[in-house]
């Protein structure tokens, strides 16, 4: 596509002409989801109607032609965030199960008692909690990178936390529930002088703007494939080769193993170390489909288009009376979190629904943040390539008549 054609790239979401309530569906949901390019479903079931087979495991010719498919989106992927090398691209279940495989396998290896994990304030409960469990199994202990009354995280007050108890530092690039873009090529360089690591969220970032690891350095970076225009279930742990190596497996089975006896296995090489028993290679290979899908729009043209998408959302529904905007800043991707004075936001929710409008309703999976503003959850409206400005047209009528029916 060499111009960014909005209802050109619509045509190709058959989900997104539905009708919800006898009204024209508009789908403001894409943080918790996104849906899926007519490429990526085709490619599904060509895999289950032409080639379907086990990879890694068989000499015939449906288990070579899957495990070529399988591995070709692994380089996809490689290419698409610019790792060195496929040996670094782990597939797994999603984002949370990239960082529970980071929690458990870089935290047996590295972490000791009294050592510490930073993690941001404004962090989704899956960059929380599989630390929380490291720590309560290791002795350490979890400092939090403290946000300002905007939703915006302190730097000044991070380096402050750093010190040689630093082990790895966990921060979202994006935060799920604001949309503010994270300073993390600041943290990460921090991070680095102090010899800690870096794991890098980016569940909310691949899909809206161009990611390089290598010039990142960060340690590692985790991202899901259903935000990213493939299907569920599949997900991506970038990470560097060395430490990769010389961390243990995270789960033991098939496909992981050199050789098995009753005294000992040996584990094989990276990247399969951590891809134990039947891996979902149909959504793997899906994953590498939408990447393709995405790389023909073209990430920067994405990129802009979305962050005027942004704008034109923020100042519409600043024009509300008595309708405020959590997490304002400058630096933001595709997601609007909001409340109306006097409204519970399920109340909002329910009452766009019956409009058709999907949007995103409560805490998002980060209550830290929601107590950081005072409040115990708020509606967000999060966007994609193939949202429009006319959409948010009806956002805002649809948050009118909410208004008109409950004050």
């Amino acid at each position: 596509m060499n111009m960014f054609d909005v209802e050109k790239i619509r045509e190709q979401f058959p989900l997104l002409t539905q009708k919800v309530n006898g009204k024209n569906l508009v789908y403001l949901d894409n943080g918790a989801t996104v849906q899926k390019p007519l490429r990526v479903i085709e490619k599904i079931k060509e895999i289950y109607t032409e080639y379907n087979s086990n990879i890694h495991r068989g000499v015939h010719y449906l288990s070579n032609k899957t495990t070529e498919a399988y591995e070709n989106a692994r380089e996809t992927v490689r290419n698409f965030i610019n790792a060195n090398s496929t040996e670094e691209i782990i597939f797994t279940k999603g984002t949370t199960d990239a960082i529970n495989l980071v929690a458990f396998s870089f935290g047996e290896k590295y972490i000791k008692k009294g050592d510490e994990i930073l993690i941001a304030e404004t962090e989704h409960h899956s960059n929380i909690v599989p630390w929380q469990m490291m720590c309560e199994r290791k002795g350490a202990k979890i400092k939090v990178i403290p946000a300002d009354n905007n939703g915006e995280l302190i730097l000044s007050e991070y380096k402050k936390l750093l010190n040689k108890r630093t082990k790895l530092v966990a921060v979202a690039q994006v935060a799920n529930s604001l949309g503010i873009i994270n300073p993390i090529e600041d943290i990460i360089y921090e991070a680095r002088k102090t010899g800690a690591k870096t794991l890098i969220d980016g569940a909310q970032a691949v899909q809206h703007k161009s990611v390089d690891v290598q010039k990142l350095d960060c340690d590692f970076y985790a991202f899901s494939g259903h935000k990213t225009y493939a299907e569920t279930g599949i997900g991506i742990l970038y990470g560097k080769k060395e430490l990769l190596n010389e961390m243990p497996p995270y789960q033991g089975g098939g496909d992981m193993i050199k050789s098995v006896s009753f005294e000992k296995t040996e584990y094989t090489d990276l990247p399969l170390k951590f891809e134990a028993g039947t891996s979902n290679y149909v959504g793997a290979i899906s994953l590498g489909e939408a990447i393709n899908f995405i790389n023909s729009v073209g990430i920067e043209k994405i990129e802009k288009y979305e962050t005027e998408l942004l704008k034109y959302a923020e100042e519409k529904l600043s024009l509300i009376n008595g309708l405020t905007i959590y997490g304002k800043s400058k630096n933001k991707t595709s997601a609007v979190s909001f409340l109306l004075k006097g409204i519970h936001f399920y109340d909002t929710g329910m009452i766009l629904d019956k409009l058709g409008i999907a949007v995103r309703t409560g805490a998002h999976c980060a209550e830290p943040t929601m107590k950081n503003f005072g409040i115990s959850g708020t509606v967000r409206a999060s966007f994609a390539m193939y949202n429009t400005k006319e959409e948010i047209d009806k956002l805002y009528e649809g948050l009118l008549k909410v208004k008109n029916m409950l004050l």
